[in-house]
């Protein structure tokens, strides 16, 4: 499960990494949420192109998007076979710059308060933490008046080792050396391109608590990832979580946020 996550790194550094065309500029996002417009890399007339979509995929066969669940994840096991994955996984693969996510206990981890949890690549000599790219998945919605917008959502798969400790699930991080196996969809097909879906391994990633203002969507600035020290964890009350709508049954298994 992925659910907020940040970009922060400039638009330089980000452009260097995935090597598109364009030169996008867009500011440091702390909270990223679903719904909101997310930077996407993808594959257009066989170059890398950058592009905003909104963070919730909506298959091009929906009729009415209010009634049908956002999925903002999509299970990875499955995206061969479920109907709303399986013709992005072959024909529209993306993927999702980021510089970390956020994590909330979950399974036998959620027997005590559910703070908040930072995930970033391990920090080098440097004392600074690379870039990652989340694997995903994007569709463009038509509507009946021709309005069009584009989607996406974020692979996930089993935790790997650091992140068992609070949580059964994880995004899917694609490795620059493979950043062309995962786009090119018209070269590698998806059953090939699958094989990337995997468990990071645990020397790419590390943990931490963090303050649960991160809690709110309206919180959006740097100190939300700032480790939050034990005596800190031990005075705060633990913000309570936004209220759970009312679930829409989903044929992916996948949780909804309308």
């Amino acid at each position: 499960m992925c659910g907020r996550y940040v970009i922060f790194s400039t638009p330089e550094a980000i452009r260097a990494l995935f090597r598109y065309g364009e030169r996008p500029n867009f500011p440091p996002r702390y909270n990223v949420a679903p719904t909101q417009p997310i930077p996407v890399v993808r594959l257009v007339d066989g170059k890398r192109s950058f592009a905003l979509m909104r963070w919730g995929l909506l298959p091009s066969w929906v009729k009415e998007p209010k009634t049908f669940p956002l999925l903002i994840n999509a299970r990875g096991e499955s995206v061969l076979d479920k109907p709303a994955f399986r013709n992005a996984i072959r024909r529209r693969r993306c993927l999702i710059p980021t510089d970390g996510f956020y994590e909330w206990p979950a399974g036998p981890a959620a027997a005590g308060p559910k703070r908040p949890y930072f995930v970033r690549a391990k920090r080098g000599e440097d004392g600074t933490a690379p870039p990652l790219a989340f694997a995903g998945l994007w569709e463009t919605w038509t509507g009946p008046n021709g309005e069009e917008f584009d989607t996406a959502a974020i692979v996930t798969t089993d935790a790997n080792g650091v992140l068992a400790t609070i949580h059964p699930r994880m995004p899917v991080f694609v490795a620059p050396d493979a950043f062309g196996l995962w786009l090119d969809c018209d070269a590698v097909p998806a059953d090939e391109a699958a094989a990337l879906i995997k468990p990071a391994d645990d020397a790419l990633l590390e943990i931490y608590p963090v303050s649960p203002a991160v809690n709110r969507v309206v919180n959006d600035s740097e100190a939300l990832i700032v480790p939050a020290s034990a005596n800190a964890l031990a005075a705060q009350e633990p913000a309570p979580s936004p209220a759970k709508p009312k679930k829409i049954k989903s044929p992916d298994d996948q949780p909804t946020l309308f």
